[in-house]
């Protein structure tokens, strides 16, 4: 049926279910919503049972929005929302999007603002005819998430254009004739990079990450393949994470004339435009080619749908996604597809951790339905084991200690994105608890941002963590001991005048570059000095070759090769990693509910790939792959 046929048969159901003192203004498809525009909305907040049976009726998700007709000039609403909301909710900021009749508040306490079984939240509906939202206000101000809330806002018109578009493209319902489902491996199989597959079935092209890999000359996914292109007939794409390995040639889809839809969650958009928008200022430093510009990560925000955990929403005519907790880092999700009427069900997991660590639960194994997973084999070999948090933190703390004693400085060369969190969250505690001197931790690079991010989302931090934040009003991101560095004189001042001990989390994690090499190159003659690694370090890095005990190390200083004697003490803190180890990916197996058909492995070296393959194949009897790049499986 043609999609104005369905909406129009959509309309009609809707007036018949609708009582006549309810005026129903429109009808419209927004993504998979319905939309409901109607001059009485105080009516529907009073009929709840009213929206539950249109959903039921129509199978879909329903969202209701005022007329604009009916709804509060901004300046009269805003001043009643600030009446109504009690002063101690702390209201920072209030703001309107009129094309869909919604207004955004954001304040420091939204429990507050909320009100009991949310009684505020109809108040403020009732008068102002505005749908309200409440958001949490960032304890630390992160430009990345202003910038993309402000222009998400601006661009609300457009926005609702696509929204509209993605509706009826969504709608255009499921062709007859064979199914099948099968998946291409375009990206990081039998490799750690530019991960990127391609679910195809009869009605439906979703690519499931795309990412670059930083480390080669080669790091883009097939995208040239028949199957792929013309990107416009790809229906959409879903990043699991923002690790650049897997959303870093997002924006690229968006220059080469994809226009559909970007699906992840609110955390996976802000952090990949941080992470996006960095690569293109060190490709620039380092006079590599450019594969996009800014505006092309600006046209992927501006498409991109997110979800949070738990949210199940259709994005083709026979795909259904959900996203489930991931534990790898700030919004990393296993992104699961119901594909046609339980014809088959299939997920990616994209990175895991199968374990709680100081910032997120593990990772979730226990689905619906569930024929064939997607899996990770970065620890897959069979000697990859890890040691536990707990080690890991007495292990730090050994190694701050023993540096702090000989008045010492520890370096400690990070991941912006998820290991420097963790490693705060490490040293806070020690701090607190005791088990070393407090001492300022300096964070140099794109951590402050980074950490900000993870303090607008408090939600997606683990149980504990959550409720430090909210009943106890602890949160250890926040502590006393941090200090950002906010520049080279601040910088200059801490390597050549700090008179004291202190640690330093500085990027780059394998000292291939960024404010890391700064603290380095000072500070590596001198016995009293630590560097301590918390991270991988991959072969042909400078912090490899750290690592292996390199007695002088070859730098480029002012243009001029200078070898730097390495007298300071080399540390290597295992324990921090996002990824499950051997032992954590088999119990992630072990435990899964229900237990899939199949598995395929990716994202690891072709080692790894193999033997994890072949060792759960022999323990479980599942089915299990270790697939090329290229290959195409079919599944049904």
């Amino acid at each position: 049926m043609p999609v104005n046929d369905v909406l129009r048969e959509i309309k009609g159901k809707v007036r018949g279910v609708i009582p006549p003192s309810i005026d129903v203004s429109d009808v419209e498809f927004e993504g998979a919503l319905v939309v409901i525009y109607t001059k009485h909305p105080d009516k529907f907040a009073k009929n709840e049972e009213l929206v539950k049976q249109l959903a039921k009726m129509l199978q879909k998700r329903i969202a209701v929005r005022p007329d604009p007709s009916v709804i509060t000039d901004t300046k009269a609403a805003e001043k009643k929302i600030k009446n109504l909301i009690p002063t101690d909710a702390e209201i920072t900021n209030i703001y309107f999007l009129p094309e869909v009749g919604e207004v955004t508040i954001e304040v420091m306490k939204p429990g507050v603002a909320i009100g009991k079984q949310g009684i505020l939240l109809n108040e403020i509906r009732k008068t102002v005819n505005w749908s309200p939202k409440i958001i949490r206000t960032p304890p630390i101000p992160s430009k990345t998430v202003k910038e993309i809330r402000g222009y998400l806002r601006s661009m609300s018109e457009e926005r609702k254009e696509i929204l509209r578009k993605v509706g009826r493209r969504l709608h255009r319902g499921v062709s007859t004739g064979e199914k099948f489902i099968r998946i291409t491996a375009l990206g990081g199989y039998r490799q750690v990079g530019r991960s990127c597959s391609l679910l195809h079935t009869q009605d439906s092209k979703i690519m499931i990450d795309c990412g670059v890999d930083v480390s080669s000359n080669n790091g883009t996914p097939y995208l040239h393949l028949p199957e792929v292109l013309p990107l416009e007939t790809l229906d959409a794409v879903v990043v699991t994470h923002a690790h650049l390995d897997h959303s870093g040639l997002v924006p690229l889809l968006y220059k080469y004339g994809f226009d559909g839809p970007l699906y992840c969650t609110p955390p996976t958009r802000d952090m990949s435009t941080l992470l996006q928008m960095d690569y293109l200022k060190v490709a620039a430093a380092d006079a590599k080619k450019i594969p996009y510009s800014a505006e092309n990560i600006r046209d992927a925000i501006k498409h991109c749908i997110t979800m949070d955990y738990g949210d199940t929403t259709d994005i083709t005519p026979d795909a259904r996604l959900t996203f489930h907790n991931a534990g790898h880092i700030l919004g990393s999700a296993i992104a699961h597809f119901h594909v046609g009427e339980g014809l088959f069900n299939v997920a990616f997991s994209g990175d895991i951790k199968y374990e709680r660590t100081w910032l997120f639960n593990p990772a979730i194994n226990r689905f619906p339905r569930l024929e064939t997973i997607f899996m990770e084999a970065t620890y897959g070999g069979r000697d990859d084991f890890q040691p536990s948090r707990q080690e890991a933190t007495e292990r730090l703390s050994d190694i701050v200690q023993s540096c702090i004693k000989k008045k010492g400085k520890v370096l400690i060369p990070v991941f912006a994105v998820g290991r420097s969190q963790e490693v705060m969250i490490v040293l806070e505690n020690l701090v607190r608890t005791k088990k070393i001197p407090k001492i300022s931790v300096y964070l140099d690079g794109m951590i402050w941002e980074a950490t900000a991010i993870h303090t607008a989302y408090p939600e997606y931090l683990n149980n504990k963590l959550r409720a430090q934040i909210f009943q106890q009003g602890e949160n250890p991101l926040l502590s006393d001991i941090f200090k950002r560095v906010d520049g080279n004189e601040m910088r200059q001042e801490i390597i050549s005048n700090h008179p004291k001990s202190c640690v330093v989390l500085a990027t780059s994690g394998m000292m291939n570059g960024g404010p890391v090499m700064e603290y380095f190159k000072e500070w590596a003659q001198d016995k009293k000095n630590t560097i301590a690694f918390v991270g991988y370090q991959a072969e042909g890095t400078l912090g490899k070759r750290i690592q292996k005990g390199w007695a002088e190390i070859p730098l480029n200083v002012s243009g001029n090769i200078v070898n730097i004697k390495m007298n300071m003490k080399v540390e290597t803190c295992d324990g921090f990693s996002g990824h499950s180890d051997r032992r954590q990916l088999l119990n992630f197996i072990n435990n899964m509910s229900p237990r899939p058909e199949r598995i395929i492995f990716g994202h690891g070296e072709e080692s790894k790939c193999l033997d994890i393959s072949s060792a759960v194949h022999k323990r479980y009897n599942i089915n299990t792959q270790a697939p090329y790049n290229l290959e195409t499986i079919r599944f049904r």
